[in-house]
């Protein structure tokens, strides 16, 4: 399933891969990769808070805009690595506690 999303990502996939620095799956593609992951996998992500680690859509524009007002740089929390998928698909869900363990 990765593999096939991976674009121009050419390097061997790792525990410690990122899905969005590495693979570039962010936004729109990231909720439909997890969303798909989810099914494939029978992973629960009811309590996973998407929003710690990619940033929404379009939102390149805006954390920039912002940027010259407050002179702050809007950051993720987190990032997703293929290793806490791993781990989701072993626990059968995906939350801060399965990725923190």
């Amino acid at each position: 399933m990765v593999i096939g999303k991976m674009g121009k990502y050419r390097k061997p996939l790792e525990r410690n891969t990122t899905l969005e620095k590495d693979l570039g799956v962010s936004g729109d593609d990231a909720v439909e990769f997890l969303l798909d992951f989810s099914k494939e996998f029978q992973v629960d992500m009811s309590n996973f808070d998407i929003k710690k680690y990619f940033f929404p859509e379009g939102d390149s524009i805006l954390p920039a805009i912002a940027r010259l007002f407050t002179g702050k740089r809007q950051r993720k929390e987190k990032e997703l690595r293929l290793g806490d998928l791993e781990k989701a698909v072993i626990a059968g869900r995906l939350d801060e506690e399965i990725i923190n363990s």
